[in-house]
């Protein structure tokens, strides 16, 4: 038995890099999954690969509107939505504080903090019709501390609410037995990471404890324990998955 028999889940940001990969393994595990990401080719050549287990839909993060359609979809196809993992996300660009454009600001807390909340309100009604559920935030340890090596106050800013969001979720819905848990990860070796520092992730191992950079099935095995009921007794909590960095 897979851990995840049963389970309905949607998993955001799916296309490429993390979310690619908690999608292989939900699948794996006997989840069905319905992958979103605004990568139409990408997404739809993932969910052709993984099989019978998976679709795509492409879908704006952003949009209340789409979130509300992605929902009905995943209900049609397989079910009431049991796990949610709000995994897309953007790094945006590279500023001090003085200097980051606002329209920047505004662009990257739409799609790393206030998308949390639209999918958090789309999906949690399926929950409560399924009698259950597990939500799964991805955050970054700059929801813990500033930023290690570049600035970036819109992002510091985004993932410092998830982890808020989180926990106001996981109290409120605690009694329906809903749980809701965000994840904090280092350096991973992904495309946006590639795009941060270099392909080698060089810039960034000398404040890694472990000196690795990790790949993303590290986080997927954190991502895939949440969602399963072998963590039905963990909420509200958050998650570091950093090879030590924030230790420091």
């Amino acid at each position: 038995m897979g851990q995840l028999d049963g389970k309905i889940a949607i998993i955001t940001g799916a296309s490429r890099g993390m979310g690619a990969s908690h999608a292989h393994r939900f699948v794996a595990e006997g989840a069905k999954v319905l992958l979103t990401d605004m990568r139409a080719d990408l997404g739809k050549a993932l969910a052709a690969e993984l099989g019978g287990g998976a679709i795509f839909a492409e879908h704006d993060v952003t949009s209340a509107a789409d979130w509300h359609r992605i929902v009905g979809i995943a209900e049609d196809e397989f079910g009431p939505v049991t796990v949610l993992v709000n995994n897309a996300g953007i790094l945006g660009p590279m500023a001090k504080t003085a200097d980051v454009v606002e329209a920047d600001y505004m662009h990257v807390c739409a799609v790393n903090q206030h998308s949390i909340y639209l999918g958090m309100r789309a999906v949690i009604p399926s929950m409560l019709r399924a009698g259950q559920g597990s939500i799964v935030n991805i955050s970054s340890i700059a929801g813990l501390v500033a930023n290690y090596g570049f600035p970036s106050l819109a992002y510091v800013a985004s993932k410092f609410a998830v982890r808020g969001m989180t926990k106001a979720a996981a109290v409120e819905y605690g009694p329906d037995n809903i749980r809701c848990n965000s994840v904090h990860p280092g350096f991973i070796m992904t495309p946006m990471m590639v795009e941060a520092t270099n392909e080698e992730g060089g810039d960034a191992l000398a404040q890694i404890p472990l000196r690795r950079i990790a790949e993303p099935e590290e986080v997927s095995n954190l991502v895939l324990f949440l969602a399963s009921d072998q963590s039905s007794y963990i909420s509200g909590a958050e998650h570091v998955i950093d090879a030590g960095m924030t230790a420091q």
